[in-house]
């Protein structure tokens, strides 16, 4: 199995910064895309941001020219830099990896942490 672990969630004034980090560990083979999400109450899940294995980036419209997407690949983590944060960003984010294990026969399959709460006061 895969473990994803996010970090760097938090509280901060609109208009302020976060970097959230998401860990994958286990008995991984290879990673392709990696990504973020997010749901509000009551809302369905949307996409944040998303990477593939070669570097391209895909953003939601909510966030794009405020948030960054990047991955370090040695390390098999994701980050996500958030910049001029609005009260609406507020909620649980999700990161998710598409990865292959090690065991024969293992076939591509996401997995998805267990979230991290982003709060932006106004």
């Amino acid at each position: 199995q895969v473990q994803l672990v996010e970090s760097g969630g938090g509280l901060v004034q609109a208009g302020g910064s976060l970097r959230l980090s998401c860990a994958a560990s286990g008995s991984i083979a290879s990673i392709d895309a990696m990504g973020w999400h997010r749901q509000a109450p009551g809302k369905q899940r949307e996409l944040v941001a998303s990477i593939t294995g070669s570097n391209v980036t895909n953003y939601g419209d909510s966030v794009k020219g405020r948030f960054a997407i990047t991955r370090d690949n040695t390390k098999n983590t994701v980050y996500l830099q958030m910049n001029s944060l609005e009260p609406e960003d507020t909620t649980v984010y999700y990161c998710n990896a598409k990865a292959k294990l090690q065991s024969f026969g293992s076939t591509w399959t996401t997995y998805w942490g267990r979230g991290t709460q982003v709060t932006v006061s106004s």
